[in-house]
C-alpha cells in the first residue's frame, strides 16, 4: 500500500527525528552494493552511479564491503530490510548470495548484478557488464603486438600468464577470450610458457591482489628464468600489472639493456595509466564506468516503470541456474598513444590527474 505525500508527512511529524526513513527520492531508492574502495574503479562506479540515479530521480543506498563476503552478504541483506526497490550488486563472490537474493524475490525486489555475474541463484534478474570475453581478446591482441614491436627477432617469445580471482565468473572470460588469440601461437612455437604454469586453476589470483601476483612473478622468475629473458605477462587486471612490474624492475628489467617486457591490464587506473606514460606498462583496456552506470539506470527505471529493460545478450550468461538476460557494453583497447584522446578527450580523467 502506498501512502500519499499528506500521509507521509503527517506520519514524519510523529516521529523522532532519528527515526525518520529517508524519502530522499520520490521515484524509489536504490540499493548499490560494490566490492571495494581498494581500486579506484569500483569508486568512480560507485559515484557514477549515485550521480546518475539522483539525476534520474532516484534515492541510492551505496555501501561498500572491502573484499569481505560476510560484509557485502550483511549491507545486502540490510537493504532488503529497509525495503530498496531494486538491488544493483558487484559481487566479491559471486556464489554466496542465493539466500539473500531469494529474500529479495520474495520481497518483490529485482536484482541486477552489475559487472560480476552472480552465480547459482534463480533472483538474479539482468545483468549489466561488458565484453568480457572481448576484453581478454584485446588484452592477447595488444601483447602480441607489443611483443612484435618491442622483441621483433626474439621467438619463441616468452610469457607468463596471469589470471583474475577465480570467485569471479569475469576471470574465465578474460582468461578464454585471451587464450583465443594465444593458444594457436603457442600450438604453433611462437609463444612460449617457461614455467608451464597455465589453466585458471593455476595462474588466477585470488581477491585480484596485486601483492599476490606480485610474489608469483617473484617464484617464476627465480624458477625459470636463470639463463632465459621474459618476453612479456598477460595481466587482466591493472591492480596486477603494478605488482608484476615491481617483480620485474625489482630484478632490474628496464634498465640497461634488459627491456620491459610487455604487460597488459585493465580498467585504466590512474598508477596503470602512469605507469604507461612512463614506459612501464604496454597497454590497458578501458571500460567507461559512466557508460555501464547509464545503461544499469536505463534497466532500472524500465523495471520501476513496469517496462521492459533493454538487453542485447540472451545467450552468453548461464549462471548456473539461468541464463541471464544482459547488456554488454564495448570495452576499448588503449596504448600509450591513446590515453590523452581516450581519457583526457572524453573527461574521465584530467590531464593533472595523469601527471
Amino acid at each position: 500500500m502506498q501512502l500519499s505525500r499528506r500521509a507521509l508527512l503527517a506520519l514524519a511529524s510523529a516521529l523522532p527525528l532519528a527515526s525518520l526513513p529517508a524519502f530522499a527520492q520520490d521515484k524509489g531508492t536504490v540499493g548499490i552494493a560494490m566490492p571495494t574502495k581498494s581500486s579506484s574503479r569500483w569508486i568512480s562506479d560507485g559515484n557514477s552511479m549515485v550521480e546518475q540515479f539522483t539525476a534520474a530521480g532516484y534515492g541510492t543506498d551505496l555501501q561498500y564491503a572491502e573484499d569481505d563476503i560476510p560484509t557485502q552478504l550483511a549491507q545486502v541483506e540490510n537493504m532488503i530490510t529497509k525495503g530498496v526497490n531494486v538491488l544493483v550488486i558487484a559481487a566479491i563472490d559471486g556464489t554466496t548470495l542465493s539466500n539473500a537474493l531469494e529474500n529479495a524475490a520474495a520481497a518483490g525486489i529485482k536484482v541486477i548484478a552489475y559487472d560480476r555475474l552472480i552465480r547459482d541463484s534463480g533472483a538474479v534478474d539482468y545483468y549489466a557488464t561488458f565484453d568480457n570475453f572481448k576484453v581478454g581478446v584485446q588484452q592477447a591482441e595488444s601483447l602480441v603486438a607489443g611483443l612484435k614491436e618491442r622483441f621483433p627477432d626474439a621467438k619463441p617469445w616468452n610469457v607468463e600468464l596471469f589470471g583474475g580471482s577465480p570467485d569471479d565468473n569475469n576471470a574465465f572470460f578474460f582468461y578464454n577470450g585471451a587464450m583465443s588469440v594465444l593458444q594457436p601461437m603457442i600450438d604453433a612455437g611462437e609463444i612460449a610458457i617457461p614455467s608451464g604454469q597455465m589453466g585458471m586453476d593455476v595462474v588466477g589470483t585470488l581477491r585480484w591482489d596485486g601483492a599476490v601476483a606480485q610474489a608469483r612473478m617473484d617464484n617464476l622468475l627465480s624458477a625459470n628464468y636463470g639463463d632465459k629473458q621474459l618476453h612479456g605477462a598477460l595481466s587482466p587486471y591493472d591492480g596486477l600489472s603494478i605488482g608484476i612490474l615491481s617483480s620485474l624492475k625489482g630484478v632490474g628489467y628496464g634498465s640497461g639493456d634488459l627491456k620491459m617486457p610487455i604487460v597488459t591490464g585493465q580498467d585504466a587506473e590512474i598508477p596503470s595509466v602512469k605507469s604507461m606514460l612512463a614506459g612501464e606498462q604496454y597497454s590497458t583496456v578501458f571500460k567507461d564506468t559512466r557508460a555501464l552506470a547509464g545503461v544499469t539506470v536505463k534497466m532500472v527505471d524500465a523495471i520501476l516503470q513496469g517496462g521492459e529493460p533493454e538487453i542485447n545478450d540472451t545467450t552468453t550468461y548461464d549462471n548456473g541456474v539461468k541464463v541471464v538476460p544482459s547488456y554488454l557494453l564495448e570495452p576499448i583497447s588503449l596504448g600509450v598513444a591513446d590515453i590523452d584522446k581516450v581519457l583526457v578527450g572524453s573527461g574521465y580523467y584530467t590531464a593533472d590527474q595523469l601527471k
